[in-house]
């Protein structure tokens, strides 16, 4: 999540770290890219003939969202679905990432300063162009090139097609950082097979492409080397068919499955495991299987879930399976709820361990599962105040995701 402006862009390059895989490189903008400001800057734009392509360009941080970049594509993209002349629209990213998710670094920073109104309008934006993908009128295109996780998922998967390669990593990983996985999470993963959402929303394991494309995260998948040849066919079509979308990513994609280390080689034990209705019985599951088979992913599942914030663990599994039962809008009306109301609690501390200072020991509040409360949890999920306007998407006007 985020919101920080070029005057703290020094600081962001310094810290903002999500992993020690997230090397970072600036990238140089081809010359035909550059526009007027900055501001400009944070979403390029290429067009041809019929289509528009949104890049993201923020590489230094691996093109974390903020309040910024995420309403000049609500913007561009509302102008390019009233624009007859274009027939679809595409995004990527710049540098090696499609998107690390939200600038959770300057979001801590509203929040330490008490900006909550910024606050609120970050979540607002992202949410309500999670939205717009999701009910967009126009075939969209995501090449998901690098690291995609949480809401660089969330301005991606909604679209129509999303095209994996070798180097996509995607990941929620929010309970590590305190939070929970948001921006139509609950949506997504509550709809994949078996309790693979359940676990992916509640440890933050990785995905590779292949993986992505097994269980329909991705549609296409190609070799990263490909990808300019893919986007220079796209180019020149003069469509706004999806079929014949598809048809072209059919030709130059490739078929992909998963290797023999896959989680999906372990999905029964995996679907037995996490689908238990309280993370303390998955958690107890989990350590049954240890004892019995000294497993190495049932060990380094129950360390992953050791180390994220017990409040959220609770409040994310909730979260995913009421998604299983709403559609697009109500996971995201209901998100941003949950965000205004948890904000505060274990995040900026999350964010301090593993982002800022790095020394990987968030202190939680509670520290643990059996002090978390089921109060603590309902109020995630408790109506805003009367006074508090709720997130306002466009239902009337535009047909509901389910």
């Amino acid at each position: 999540m985020k919101m920080m402006q070029s005057s703290n862009a020094a600081l962001l390059r310094r810290i903002l770290h999500l992993s020690s895989m997230f090397n970072r490189s600036l990238s140089s903008l081809p010359d035909s890219a550059i526009l007027n400001d900055d501001i400009d800057n944070q979403v390029l734009v290429e067009g041809k003939s019929w289509s528009r392509i949104a890049i993201l360009n923020r590489p230094s941080v691996l093109n974390a969202l903020n309040t910024t970049l995420l309403a000049r594509l609500n913007k561009l993209y509302k102008c390019w679905e009233d624009d007859s002349d274009i027939g679809f629209v595409m995004m990527k990213g710049s540098g090696r990432a499609f998107c690390a998710g939200g600038d959770i670094v300057s979001l801590c920073h509203l929040i330490n300063k008490g900006e909550f109104e910024a606050c609120k309008e970050f979540f607002r934006t992202l949410y309500s162009f999670a939205y717009l993908l999701g009910t967009y009128m126009k075939p969209h295109v995501a090449l998901l090139n690098g690291i995609t996780m949480g809401g660089g998922a969330g301005v991606s998967i909604p679209g129509t097609f999303r095209v994996a390669t070798e180097k996509t990593i995607f990941a929620t990983p929010e309970t590590l950082i305190g939070f929970y996985p948001d921006v139509g999470a609950s949506f997504y993963l509550s709809r994949l097979p078996g309790r693979l959402g359940e676990y992916l929303g509640l440890t933050g394991a990785k995905l590779n492409g292949a993986e992505m494309i097994a269980c329909g995260l991705a549609t296409h998948y190609s070799l990263s080397t490909r990808l300019p040849i893919i986007e220079e066919q796209l180019r020149n079509l003069v469509t706004n068919d999806p079929s014949v979308i598809a048809a072209t990513l059919e030709k130059y994609c490739e078929v992909v499955y998963p290797d023999n280390n896959s989680i999906f080689q372990r999905i029964e034990t995996l679907n037995e495991c996490f689908g238990h209705d309280t993370v303390e019985e998955i958690v107890h599951a989990l350590e049954n299987e240890v004892s019995r088979t000294n497993d190495a992913w049932c060990i380094s599942t129950l360390n992953r879930l050791k180390e994220a914030s017990p409040l959220c663990l609770k409040v994310s599994l909730r979260s995913i399976r009421e998604g299983r039962f709403q559609t697009l809008d109500q996971c995201l009306a209901r998100e941003y709820h949950m965000s205004l109301q948890g904000i505060s609690r274990d995040f900026c501390e999350g964010v301090r361990a593993r982002v800022v200072d790095k020394d990987m020991a968030p202190k939680w509040d509670p520290p643990t599962l059996e002090q978390v409360s089921k109060d603590m949890v309902d109020q995630y999920f408790s109506p805003l105040s009367e006074f508090e306007p709720g997130l306002e998407l466009p239902t009337n006007h535009r047909e509901a995701y389910t």
